[in-house]
C-alpha cells in the first residue's frame, strides 16, 4: 500500500485533479450545447437505408439525433468520476457554474450575430462552390442563434440530469460501497438521462416550437437509446479513469478522497 501523503500534498492533488475534471467536463457540455443545434441522421452518415419504425402513431422514426448527444457521454463519465472522488457538493459546484457559462455563451453568440457583415465577407462567400446563391450572414445566424426555448430547454434538461445522476449515484454507492464502479455509474445515467433527453425536445420544441408530441417522443426516445448504449459500452474507461487518478492521488489517499465523498450522504 502506497504511504499516505502529507494533507498539503494530498490536498494539492485534489485541487489539480478537480480542475482537470472541471475544464473537460465545461468544456465538453458547452460544445455539446453549441452543436445541438444541428440534427443528423445516423443511417445516412453509416451509408444505411433510414430505419422507416412506426412508434408513436403515424410518425415514423428514424435514427435521427442531435449532433450535440455525440460527446454527451465524455459529460456523464466525468460527471461520474467527479461525483465518486468530490461527493455531490463537487457536482453541483461544476454544474452550476457550467450552466453559467452556458448561459453567458448563448448571449456572446446572440450579440455577435447582430453584427453588421462586412461587404467583402458576404460577396467572397457567395455563391457557394457549386455556384448556388449563398447568403453566409444569414447561415452563421441561423447556426448559432439558438432560440429562447432552445436555450431554457437545455438549461433546464442540464440542471435536472445533473441533479438526478448525483442523487442516484450517491444513492447505489450506498449499497455498493466502493466496489461495483459499473452498477452505479451506469444506473445513475441511465436514470438521469431518461428524464434529460425528453425535457430538453419537450420545452425547446413542443412548448416553445411547432413540434408535435410524438416528434418529442421519437426523437427523445433515439436520443434515450444512444446515450444509453454509450454509458453501457464506455463503462470500461471508467476503470482506466480511476486506474489513473488511484496512481496520481495514491492508492489509501485514493480510498480516503472517496471514503469522504461518499460520506456526505443521499441528501
Amino acid at each position: 500500500m502506497d504511504a499516505v501523503k502529507p494533507n498539503g500534498s494530498l490536498n494539492r492533488k485534489k485541487r489539480n485533479l478537480f480542475i482537470a475534471l472541471s475544464g473537460i467536463f465545461l468544456t465538453n457540455a458547452l460544445l455539446a450545447e453549441i452543436l445541438g443545434v444541428k440534427i443528423f441522421s445516423a443511417e445516412a452518415t453509416l451509408g444505411f437505408p433510414p430505419a422507416q419504425i412506426k412508434l408513436f402513431g403515424d410518425f415514423v422514426l428514424d435514427f435521427n439525433l442531435t449532433a450535440g448527444v455525440i460527446i454527451w457521454p465524455i459529460v456523464f463519465i466525468t460527471t461520474d468520476i467527479i461525483n465518486e472522488y468530490f461527493g455531490k457538493k463537487g457536482v453541483r459546484r461544476i454544474s452550476f457554474l457550467t450552466a453559467l457559462f452556458i448561459l453567458y455563451s448563448f448571449f456572446v453568440i446572440y450579440g455577435v450575430t447582430k453584427l453588421a457583415p462586412a461587404d467583402f465577407w458576404l460577396n467572397v462567400n457567395s455563391p457557394d462552390p457549386q455556384g448556388n446563391e449563398f447568403n453566409i450572414n444569414y447561415a452563421y445566424g441561423v447556426i448559432f442563434q439558438q432560440g429562447l426555448g432552445i436555450i431554457i430547454g437545455s438549461l433546464t434538461a442540464f440542471l435536472i440530469g445533473q441533479f438526478l445522476d448525483v442523487l442516484v449515484f450517491q444513492h447505489l454507492r450506498k449499497f455498493t460501497g466502493s466496489g461495483k464502479i459499473w452498477l452505479r455509474a451506469t444506473g445513475s445515467t441511465l436514470v438521469s438521462q431518461l428524464i434529460d433527453s425528453f425535457v430538453v425536445l419537450w420545452i425547446a420544441f413542443f412548448v416553445f416550437g411547432n413540434w408535435s408530441i410524438e416528434q418529442v417522443l421519437s426523437v427523445g426516445v433515439i436520443n434515450y437509446i444512444y446515450k444509453g448504449a454509450l454509458a453501457i459500452l464506455l463503462t470500461p474507461l471508467l476503470y482506466v479513469a480511476h486506474f489513473l487518478i488511484d496512481r496520481y492521488l495514491g492508492k489509501e489517499n485514493a480510498e480516503k478522497v472517496t471514503e469522504e465523498a461518499a460520506g456526505e450522504g443521499f441528501f
